[in-house]
């Protein structure tokens, strides 16, 4: 199977431009990352689209990600960092350019908070059709299973990040939550040992994306991430994965 060959849309990465505030996390900043660079490293794919998600170094900045929307134009979305006190007009505006989610960082904060949680995704599911992202470990996912099924529309980032969350993942995933396959090189575990149980339970649960630039992660994106999904699916049920559920999940034109 020829990987590069395959229709990508890669629903999980950052861009980092010039000009815009970054704020340290744990004494970390990351470099610059501009949609040329993320452009450069996708070009040998059959990239369609994809999504933007802001880092915990962004917080609730939305002019970078508003720029980098536009830079990248049609078939690109955003998922943002937002305060519950957000007014309506505002969930609108960045709804209208392309914005399609909020995003509750518990690994890395810089997020609101979870005690927001379940008035906050209902309110942007309401006014936007918008959902929620999680990125968190095995001990939140834990924690906050019976609320995330409670929730309209949510994503997981990194697989849960963990082995131990896999039993979630694949209960969240039969339940109908979107669970990102994504950001290979910063988890405890072999995605091999997830992606085809997930799958199983949900074939259109999974989303793949590649984490570019790969901030803080021991190893970042690389063409065996998709081979790995390839390989580990097949060829009908990997264009599933790299390009249809997400496609579906965000682009509503």
């Amino acid at each position: 199977m020829l990987h590069h060959s395959v229709n990508v849309f890669d629903s999980h990465f950052h861009i980092i431009p010039e000009g815009y505030p970054l704020h340290s996390n744990a004494g970390f900043v990351p470099d610059y990352f501009s949609v040329k660079d993320y452009l450069r490293v996708m070009k040998p794919y059959a990239l369609k689209g994809g999504v933007v998600v802001s880092g915990s170094f962004q917080r609730q900045d939305q002019g970078y990600l508003l720029d980098s929307l536009a830079r990248l134009g049609e078939g690109y979305f955003g998922v943002t960092q937002l305060l519950s006190s957000v007014r309506d007009e505002e969930i609108l505006a960045l709804s209208a350019s392309r914005v399609r989610g909020v995003r509750f960082n518990l690994k890395r904060g810089g997020s609101e908070t979870v005690d927001n949680l379940r008035y906050f995704a209902s309110r942007i599911y309401d006014l936007a059709k918008w959902h929620i992202e999680i990125y968190a470990g095995p001990r939140d996912i834990s924690s906050l299973y019976d609320t995330l099924l409670q929730l309209p529309a949510v994503a997981i980032d990194h697989l849960g990040l963990d082995k131990a969350s896999l039993p979630f993942m694949i209960k969240l995933a039969e339940r109908g939550v979107k669970i990102k396959a994504t950001g290979f090189g910063r988890l405890g575990f072999d995605p091999r040992l997830v992606i085809a149980p997930i799958y199983a339970a949900n074939p259109s649960s999974l989303m793949f994306g590649s984490d570019l630039p790969g901030t803080r992660a021991p190893r970042p994106f690389c063409e065996n991430d998709i081979a790995l999904i390839c390989d580990a699916l097949g060829e009908a049920a990997a264009g599933q994965v790299l390009y249809e559920n997400a496609h579906k999940f965000y682009d509503r034109s």
